[in-house]
């Protein structure tokens, strides 16, 4: 069968070969019972990886389409996907359920895994196993390994879960899979020398501050470089953590660039060099950065419905290379803020802030203002000992030295942490009801 060189542990509980096999050709049966049946549509919600797992290389065998549903939607986001399109097939971890619609304009067969984007709305990437195979080698040949092993705590519908098992799968590595509410109260003490664990913002924090010594045990730590506060990034390197920083997105299939271990220790904090199934074009301006441009054989089909077969796309972050082509993101185009006809880039400001010291983590954003058009706030978890009045004057005073006048920001708000979701990406809906109430100095 086609898993035969995949090992898969989940929990405490180890799958043999013959344990998949024999489910996916449970699931494959199921499928094609529904006779003259073209351009299947398979929705597959679950909490149990050996049943996502299966499901998902049977919809691959029996050329369906399947869609990828986080098993915690609501009414109103499973509303949203229901009203987007019909399924043949749903598959949950309590219910198999077969649905008789009528006829769909469905014409191809994909990969459809979820993406909320920044307008908070579902979408799904469309992929093919060809696109998730390409993202998968380039892995495989950018660390120059035969087999990549993956310890899994990540959402399986998520990019970034799937993909460790299509790396696994496609390089015939092992595959650990842990649930992360189960690991945070008791890790487990296994040999991981060899393999990688990919973990968002959110996970790299907690299991720095808990179990730093077993964080340590991985031969590589992934996560995405862009959503990583700058302290957290600090700590991981007096920790001495073999972290990779990373550049990708879900309409990539995961990372298209990658900060190495080395690099990092290095005293390096970017997001790396190009993998090789991938290419970035900087559409600049006048200023040494611009709206980066990915071409890519792992590059998405288009949004669903709207299949479009794409050599490239033009993603709302902007950037730029260095002498050494490693590739550095200075933030996103939409949230450039406009200051009195001044462009500012909130990364920039962020960046110079936090190498003062005098906070732990901060986030700049724009806020509407019948004058200036906007004006710049910044919001911060400030170091304990300091007066408020003073250390954002002491704060000001170093940015002068550093920052044109006009992108210090007008507005200083103060707060425990900053809001971000469980992926580790800032809610910027949040922020801006936070600074609509307050109007702090």
């Amino acid at each position: 069968m086609i898993l035969d060189q995949l090992k898969i542990f989940e929990n405490n509980c180890t799958y043999n070969n013959q344990h998949i096999s024999l489910e996916i050709k449970y699931y494959i049966n199921k499928i094609i019972k529904r006779e003259n049946q073209q351009n299947r549509i398979i929705f597959l919600s679950t909490n149990n990886p050996q049943q996502f797992i299966s499901v998902f290389f049977a919809s691959i065998i029996t050329k369906s389409s399947i869609f990828l549903l986080n098993p915690h939607w609501q009414q109103e986001e499973l509303q949203q996907v229901y009203k987007l399109v019909k399924p043949d097939f749903l598959f949950s971890d309590h219910l198999e359920k077969t649905y008789y619609n009528p006829p769909h304009n469905h014409s191809y067969q994909g990969i459809m895994i979820p993406t909320g984007g920044t307008s908070g709305n579902i979408k799904f990437a469309i992929h093919t196993w060809e696109t998730l195979n390409a993202s998968a080698k380039g892995f495989s040949q950018f660390w120059q390994r035969r087999k990549i092993n993956f310890f899994c705590c990540l959402p399986l519908y998520h990019v970034s879960g799937l993909m460790q098992i299509v790396r696994t799968f496609v390089t015939g590595g092992s595959l650990a899979i842990y649930d992360y509410s189960l690991l945070k109260k008791e890790i487990q003490n296994h040999n991981y020398d060899n393999f990688f664990i990919s973990l968002v913002p959110t996970q790299l924090n907690f299991l720095l501050e808990n179990f730093p010594d077993w964080l340590k045990k991985f031969e590589t730590v992934l996560v995405g470089g862009s959503a990583t506060p700058k302290t957290l990034l600090q700590n991981c390197y007096r920790q001495k953590i073999n972290l990779a920083l990373t550049y990708g997105m879900t309409e990539t299939a995961s990372g298209v660039t990658i900060l190495k271990p080395e690099n990092f220790f290095k005293g390096i904090n970017n997001s790396g060099h190009l993998l090789p199934h991938s290419q970035i074009v900087i559409k600049k301006n006048q200023a040494k950065f611009g709206q980066i441009i990915i071409k890519s054989d792992s590059l998405f089909k288009g949004y669903y419905p709207h299949y479009k077969n794409s050599n490239y796309f033009l993603t709302d972050d902007l950037g730029y290379f260095d002498q050494d082509n490693f590739l550095h993101i200075v933030g996103r185009n939409s949230q450039k803020i406009i200051s009195g006809g001044e462009n500012v880039y909130p990364c920039e400001i962020e960046n110079v802030v936090i190498k003062t010291g005098l906070v732990k983590d901060i986030v700049v954003v724009g806020k509407n203002d019948h004058y200036w058009g906007q004006i710049i706030c910044a919001v911060y978890v400030a170091i304990s000992g300091y007066d408020t009045e003073y250390l954002v004057n002491n704060i000001k005073a170093k940015l002068r030295s550093h920052l044109s006048h006009y992108k210090i920001p007008k507005l200083w708000l103060k707060v425990d942490q900053i809001p971000r979701n469980p992926q580790g990406k800032i809610d910027y809906g949040y922020l801006e009801k936070m600074l609509t109430m307050d109007n702090s100095s």
